[in-house]
């Protein structure tokens, strides 16, 4: 995997300083309301619902690698470039580019910390004006390993090598708030709702190292585990995901279809 230029969760600060480096690559998943008003300068924007495909009642999945490789490209994404992803939402939508990134091999990337949030608070330089990149020919080349799929899961319900994280809410994870066919959650698995990695007194960048690691490893969320994090369509536990990473975690899966593919399956064991 190629070395980061720059740290995966990146401040704003340090982006201040390479607004002008036409090596980075700055893709906003805000509502496209919030950046035509107001986004990072040079930031690209990307609609979020292209990066996610809908089969059925199961939401969350990979578009195809055609479908991929043309939105990258729109983009201008080229191998070497690295991406800096940021949304107004906390990170959720941002997080799932980059695990996309991930499962394509594109190692170059960062997430902002308390994107939009932080940066507009912060008082840095902003932007009105619309970026229409220079169109790439970017080459997808998937990979398997960042993704669980439901046979993935399946087949490990009961290995305890493996953690299954759903980053869900509290009424949806015990089944009080039904967004499926069946209500509750996938046998073993713990919950931590993800906005919990997130200080709300610091423009919802991530809370210290420190603690996080305490309430993931509390959860018994280790990192000499295999780590599946999911929640209903892996929105929420993409931000997840790369929460773990950032903590030196190794061995992580994200599973697309989630909650809405389980949740709404006759044949799936459910708590």
């Amino acid at each position: 995997m190629p070395t980061q230029i720059l740290p995966l969760i990146l401040e704003p600060e340090v982006l201040e300083d390479r607004l002008d480096d036409d090596t980075i690559l700055i893709v906003d998943l805000s509502k496209p309301e919030t950046y035509a008003q107001l986004h990072l300068p040079g930031a690209v924007h990307l609609d979020y619902a292209r990066i996610v495909h809908t089969e059925g009642p199961t939401k969350g999945l990979l578009p195809s690698d055609a479908e991929l490789g043309q939105v990258l490209s729109e983009l201008g994404l080229t191998p070497e470039r690295h991406v800096v992803a940021y949304d107004d939402e906390g990170g959720g939508r941002a997080a799932r580019l980059l695990w996309t990134l991930e499962v394509l091999g594109h190692g170059h990337y960062s997430l902002l910390n308390g994107g939009l949030h932080a940066w507009a608070n912060e008082g840095h330089r902003l932007s009105g004006e619309p970026v229409q990149p220079e169109r790439s020919q970017y080459r997808v080349h998937r990979s398997e390993e960042a993704i669980a799929d439901l046979e993935y899961v399946r087949s490990h319900l009961n290995d305890p090598s493996v953690a299954i994280l759903d980053t869900r809410s509290p009424e949806e994870y015990d089944g009080r708030k039904l967004l499926a066919a069946r209500g509750g959650h996938i046998p073993g698995a713990v919950n931590l709702e993800w906005t919990q990695a997130m200080d709300e007194g610091r423009n919802l960048r991530l809370k210290d190292t420190d603690t996080l690691r305490a309430v993931f490893e509390g959860l018994g969320v280790t990192s000499d585990k295999t780590v599946i994090t999911h929640c209903q369509t892996h929105h929420r536990s993409a931000h997840t995901y790369i929460v773990l990473k950032a903590l030196g975690y190794t061995r992580l899966k994200g599973y697309p279809g989630s909650w809405s593919e389980w949740g709404n399956r006759p044949d799936t064991p459910v708590e």
